[in-house]
């Protein structure tokens, strides 16, 4: 039965047990998939249905099938956690790389600021409860009770591999997972809406109102009057609004460390894990920098913002001048998005010289990191292409054309240099990890000794020198044996005979050529974090050149356009914060 605990490494079962045992469960595995696909079709038809007009599905009704579904999924959760509880063998193994700590930080924080906006989306349906329906409040309370209890699951339970109840457990984090997904598009649903009522509301446009703002789908379900009049309801409903980015990335998250999770049920570990892990020294995390990436990057981040405050301001308000505001948009983004991809490749050209070994181990998480990133950056690709057609084939061929086509050419170019950077990052060893087919063509020049007469003797550098101090200098303790070591030290040290006494003899130890390498990676990893981090904020937070700018609304019409900007745009905003997530692993394991 697939229920009953798998067996621990010290138990070898025959052969044809553990090929059913295999068959099992990728059966399992497929009933999982089943389940999730099926219940995620169900929620994207009520989700993209309520949000149009002319069709007889309402907001109430995605807002009852999403509280039920939370409401599930913290039952299951709750069950696990009580059954791991009661039952210590059901988890033997728990997988490092699974979970990193930077990872469960974020969810946390992007949890915090999902339960403010819970807050704020409570506050605005009680504004005017009269006539709204029970549901509307329920949700936002239900879904702050998930995102605790999911929330506190994730962060003391990311590493299991779980070996009880594995088709129970696999359908369970499938469910959850869907769950995610399920409030990730209505959430993008919603502030799809938001922004083509904004755009519609700016240009006096009627003739594109097929999506329903919230009022007017509450009015017209209950056939009350709910709009929004007072102050402390128009900060309620602006205030989730721009909530509504922390609790799209904080579904994100959680998607992936679960099907991390589901990866791992039945899943068995040697004791010795292989691979790198996820927690450096406080040492490398500090100092090893040359902090010339760290502050070139708070610059940009600075200078980003100042640009995204003028920008909304100058094409949100009134009398603005949305060109300028346009053309400063532009600029900034394509002295970003060229700084990040010249960065993207000296990071690659560095790697070209450098001989840690590569890491070939099974990793569930770095496959889906890798995965994660090849796909969302298509959305941002689709974007650029379509822009560059719209610039190349339409009439205008102005300034603002420019800026544009290069700005689309930009983003190609850094999100391929940069997927490539990461990805070639995340399959490298740990620092010291060299491989060992490869040959040091480098002898090493940085030790320094006070006994010139042992210099001769010094071979390509040792890995770990023992200097013997004497009264008279520095010797070896062992000068026949010289031969016999490999190249380069990454840390020398220097063993007096005599170490209450002073010391004549002075080594002077310098960094081995290899470390200004990792130095260099450092600063490449943290410029392009703060630079994602940026560019993120602008697109998370209502910055919409695309419809700013009218050449593809133009060429394409609003309606083709808006439907390929709220499609692929969502997955252009995660590839941001997916990659700030990977770059982070990046600089840590630099």
């Amino acid at each position: 039965m697939s229920e009953d605990s798998a067996p621990g490494p010290e138990e070898s079962p025959p052969a044809p047990r553990a090929g059913s045992r295999e068959v099992w469960k990728k059966g399992g595995r497929l009933l999982s998939v089943l389940l999730a696909v099926n219940v995620l079709l169900l929620a994207c038809t009520l989700i993209s249905g309520g949000a149009f007009n002319k069709v007889a599905v309402y907001d109430t009704d995605v807002f009852a099938l999403l509280t039920t579904m939370m409401l599930l999924a913290s039952l299951w959760i709750l069950f696990y956690l009580f059954r791991t509880v009661r039952c210590p063998d059901a988890v033997p193994y728990r997988d490092a790389h699974a979970g990193p700590i930077w990872l469960r930080g974020g969810l946390v924080l992007f949890g915090i600021c999902t339960l403010v906006m819970d807050v704020f989306k409570t506050g605005y349906y009680s504004s005017f409860f009269e006539c709204q329906s029970a549901i509307k409040i329920l949700h936002p309370l239900t879904q702050a009770v998930f995102v605790i209890v999911q929330t506190y699951f994730l962060w003391v339970s990311a590493k299991d591999c779980i070996h009880v109840h594995l088709d129970l457990t696999r359908c369970g984090l499938m469910f959850t997972l869907t769950t995610n997904l399920a409030i990730w598009m209505a959430a993008v649903v919603d502030e799809s809406v938001h922004q083509t009522h904004s755009y519609d509301s700016s240009h006096s446009n009627t003739s594109h109102l097929r999506l329903a703002p919230d009022p007017e789908r509450a009015g017209s379900s209950v056939g009350g009057d709910c709009s929004c009049n007072t102050a402390i309801c128009q900060i309620f409903q602006q205030g989730y609004f721009y909530l509504y980015p922390f609790n799209i990335e904080y579904s994100l998250f959680a998607s992936t460390m679960l099907y991390v999770m589901w990866k791992n049920v039945g899943r068995l570990l040697a004791s010795s894990t292989h691979g790198h892990g996820h927690t450096p020294s406080q040492i490398s995390l500090f100092r090893e920098t040359f902090f010339a990436g760290p502050i070139l990057g708070l610059m940009l981040f600075v200078v980003g913002l100042a640009v995204f405050i003028i920008y909304e301001v100058q094409v949100s308000g009134e009398g603005g001048r949305p060109e300028q505001a346009l053309v400063l948009y532009y600029s900034f983004n394509i002295i970003c998005l060229g700084l990040m991809t010249l960065v993207s490749l000296s990071g690659s050209v560095i790697y070209r010289f450098d001989r840690r070994a590569m890491d070939h181990h099974k990793n569930p998480t770095r496959t889906l990191d890798v995965a994660l990133l090849m796909g969302a950056a298509l959305g941002q690709y689709a974007i650029s292409y379509y822009s560059i057609v719209a610039v190349v084939v339409g009439t205008p061929r102005d300034l603002l054309g420019g800026l544009n086509l290069a700005h689309a050419l930009l983003m190609i170019a850094q999100h391929t240099f940069q997927n490539v950077f990461i990805i070639e990052s995340l399959h490298r060893g740990p620092p010291g990890a060299e491989s060992h087919d490869t040959t040091p063509k480098e002898s090493c020049h940085g030790l320094t000794f006070a006994n010139v007469d042992a210099l001769h003797t010094l071979p390509a550098c040792p890995p770990t020198p023992r200097l013997v101090g004497t009264s008279h200098g520095l010797t070896f303790a062992n000068i026949d044996a010289l031969h016999t070591l490999p190249a380069c030290p990454p840390t020398p040290r220097l063993v007096g005979t005599n170490p209450g006494g002073p010391q004549e003899a002075v080594a002077i130890i310098l960094a081995p050529r290899s470390h200004w390498r990792r130095r260099c990676l450092k600063d490449m990893s943290l410029f392009l974090l703060l630079c994602n981090v940026i560019l993120w904020i602008m697109p998370a937070f209502g910055a919409r050149p695309h419809f700013s700018n009218t050449v593809e609304v133009d060429f394409y019409g609003y309606s083709l356009w808006a439907a390929i900007v709220n499609i692929c745009l969502p997955f252009g905003i995660f590839y941001r914060m997916h990659a700030v997530s990977s770059l982070l692993e990046v600089y840590v394991l630099s």
